[in-house]
């Protein structure tokens, strides 16, 4: 089977592999498994090769460079003009040789492989849409579009469409599905965690204006001024990452906040066993893969009400639900509500884990081979 995959995902190439970011490549390695042969249609990136970037596994395989573009202002607006014809150029010949057709939903590129796919009705396809498809939700007109377009059983045929969460009165091409990151064999007992001592938080994810990171910052300081004894572990890179050093070192508050930046999967392991909270305030999401982590390694998510968080935390029976606008001091009281309470917090954890271990990327690889084999 030729399998083509249209994406607005960053790759990279070295003299014998392409690389791109490791959760992305991680989950591609698996539908590539089932494939004879494999064209990536993408832009490609220069430089080293980081520790968050992983390599495709198939043999087979080659990328198709196209040009990244955004209409964020005039300039590239006038610029795109040019670029999207070469691109819809390539992506109807990647698509003219496939034998299935692959789209990583939402961004650019997809949008436009969403019309382009329109022109081989009778070709299987399959979209992964890693956004969020919550119809009430507030997107940008380019997610809205595409959207609707892949859940149009006239436009978009012999198309499975693969959603995060359950979601009402959706289409018969709507598949709810989920993303994993660890084995079976990954699985072990941890010791139950404690809240009479020293409680551990961690952080995952960009340091971006979505993700709040510094919320999750003032809520450790306004635990330190409780006299709790407390820690928290930020892992990620962003645009945000120097207003939070400064922030942290501005207010003496080092010892007790350590920054890591970006680190492999492995250490990110390690310190989800180690922690007690996850802390992720974010404002939008897909499948949000960090706070699924953490409850496979009992760290109990503090999360916002975004995408399917609802679903994954049975309403908060396994976490506890917040507004991305909710203030640290609401915060503040949830944290000692679970310190007054050790049982709620352990019964929380432990359902939050069981969830979690169902999902696995054994059971993931499972699901991929029926898609794509019809097994």
């Amino acid at each position: 089977m030729k399998f083509a995959i249209i994406t607005h995902a960053f790759h990279k190439k070295d003299s014998n592999n392409i690389y791109a970011y490791e959760p992305y490549v991680r989950e591609m390695n698996l539908w590539c498994k089932y494939v004879s042969e494999v064209k990536i249609v993408a832009p490609i990136s220069v430089g080293e090769i980081s520790t968050i970037e992983e390599k495709y596994l198939q043999k087979n395989i080659s990328i198709t460079k196209i040009p990244s573009f955004n209409t964020l202002n005039f300039s590239n607006k006038l610029k795109s003009v040019f670029l999207i014809p070469v691109i819809l150029f390539k992506i109807f010949r990647a698509m003219l040789w496939a034998d299935h057709i692959h789209l990583r939903c939402p961004g650019n590129i997809a949008l436009l492989g969403c019309f382009v796919q329109i022109l081989f009705p009778f070709k299987p396809k399959t979209v992964k849409y890693a956004g969020n498809w919550d119809p009430k939700s507030k997107q940008p007109i380019s997610y809205r579009i595409q959207k609707w377009l892949v859940s149009n059983t006239f436009l978009t045929r012999n198309c499975k469409v693969l959603v995060y969460g359950k979601w009402e009165n959706q289409s018969k091409n709507i598949i709810p599905f989920f993303t994993a990151s660890y084995n079976n064999n990954e699985i072990e007992e941890l010791e139950k965690k404690d809240l009479s001592s020293l409680i551990k938080f961690i952080f995952v994810g960009a340091f971006s204006e979505g993700k709040q990171p510094l919320v999750s910052v003032k809520l450790i300081e306004a635990l330190i001024a409780k006299n709790i004894d407390v820690r928290l572990n930020m892992y990620g890179e962003g645009s945000e990452f120097e207003k939070v050093s400064n922030y942290v070192l501005k207010n003496n508050l080092s010892d007790k906040i350590i920054l890591h930046g970006n680190k492999p999967k492995e250490v990110i392991k390690e310190a989800y066993k180690d922690s007690h909270f996850l802390i992720f305030i974010s404002k939008s999401e897909g499948w949000p893969k960090v706070v699924a982590e953490a409850m496979f390694w009992s760290c109990l998510p503090i999360s916002t009400k975004v995408s399917c968080v609802d679903y994954m935390l049975d309403y908060g029976k396994r976490g506890t639900i917040v507004s991305p606008t909710i203030k640290v001091e609401e915060l503040l009281k949830i944290v000692i509500a679970y310190i007054n309470n050790n049982e709620i917090y352990l019964e929380q954890s432990l359902q939050a884990k069981k969830w979690s271990q169902n999902y696995t990327l054994d059971n993931f690889e499972k699901e991929i081979k029926k898609i794509l084999l019809g097994e």
